[in-house]
């Protein structure tokens, strides 16, 4: 929950960016909670973030849904700000923002996290 709050109060570094990104910035991909059940979310990486009308975004999910049945990698869905949970893209091939990466690397394999930490412009 905390990774979530810091990832949504930073939203705009991501906006920026996703506007007018540098010659060295790309690969912007958002993280999005699509709920299930009653009171569950499952949140799943979006690529090809797309900005569309009346508050509506659009992406193609970049890794494969586990809860949401007829749902696959790469299908195209819609989503609002509110369902966003995280934010990333590439820097000079650093990742900036994945605030919710950052707690997950505690209970990874040593070796596993000290590569994704390295690939991060501040692990």
């Amino acid at each position: 929950a905390v990774a979530i709050a810091k990832a949504r109060a930073s939203l705009p570094v991501f906006w920026a960016s996703y506007e007018a990104p540098k010659p060295s910035e790309g690969g912007h991909s958002l993280k999005v909670r699509f709920p299930y059940g009653t009171n569950n979310g499952e949140h799943i990486w979006m690529a090809e973030v797309r900005k569309l009308a009346d508050g509506l975004y659009s992406g193609r999910f970049a890794n494969a849904p586990v809860h949401l049945p007829g749902k696959h990698v790469g299908d195209l869905v819609s989503f609002r700000e509110a369902d966003i949970s995280d934010w990333m893209f590439m820097r000079n091939g650093k990742i900036v923002g994945g605030e919710t990466i950052r707690p997950m690397l505690k209970s990874m394999p040593k070796a596993e996290a000290a590569a994704l930490r390295a690939r991060m412009e501040t692990p």
